[in-house]
């Protein structure tokens, strides 16, 4: 593969993430390209010790999309960074989502619950006293307090729930980068011995 090609699918890859960003990226591999060819390498075998460019990029998103996260920590950043953990492959996204889909729609299924809980619970506090509850009107609004109370814990407990999800996302992503980081990145004891 030529440097023009390498640069072309791994800009292309790169396609969503900030200008400056991506920029820098292909900066540092144009750089990798001077370097071997100075070193004596053609530019095949420089493309060949960096690694599939589209497979490249992809995991350059997920690291992206990482550090967004540890840096925003709001939704936005949070679906950036699922959607770049699941941009790592196929194999992934076969094993991954369907677990993910199933945790994602049980969490959203008890923010709903926790959201009509705390509404029912203020109906019961305003209305109860009117409709002459067992213990007065004083055990309806305590009652609605503690529907409204419950719900709301509920609610900070997905809450924590999710940011541990992403954050469990986010360590995939780099534990699955660092594995691959080294098929992706030419040896030093390569680099050595072809100086040697």
């Amino acid at each position: 593969m030529t440097r023009q090609e390498f640069l072309r699918r791994l800009k292309a890859g790169l396609v969503g993430l900030p200008t400056t960003t991506a920029a820098e990226i292909v900066s540092d591999y144009e750089t990798h390209f001077d370097d071997g060819v100075a070193a004596g390498r053609s530019e095949a075998e420089v493309a060949a010790a960096l690694g599939d460019p589209d497979r490249l990029a992809r995991e350059l998103r997920a690291e992206a999309g990482a550090q967004r996260w540890h840096q925003e920590k709001n939704p936005s950043a949070a679906a950036a960074a699922v959607f770049a953990v699941l941009g790592l492959g196929a194999i992934d996204i076969l094993i991954l989502l369907p677990i993910l889909m199933g945790v994602i729609g049980t969490i959203f299924g008890f923010f709903i619950a926790a959201i009509a809980l705390f509404f029912s619970g203020g109906a019961v506090m305003v209305a109860g006293p009117f409709a002459a509850p067992p213990g007065g009107p004083l055990a309806a609004i305590l009652f609605g307090l503690g529907l409204m109370a419950a719900a709301t814990t509920i609610a900070a407990l997905l809450a924590i729930v999710s940011v541990w999800l992403v954050n469990g996302l986010v360590w995939f992503a780099r534990l699955h980068y660092r594995l691959l980081k080294p098929a992706l990145e030419p040896s030093n004891t390569t680099t050595s011995g072809a100086s040697a």
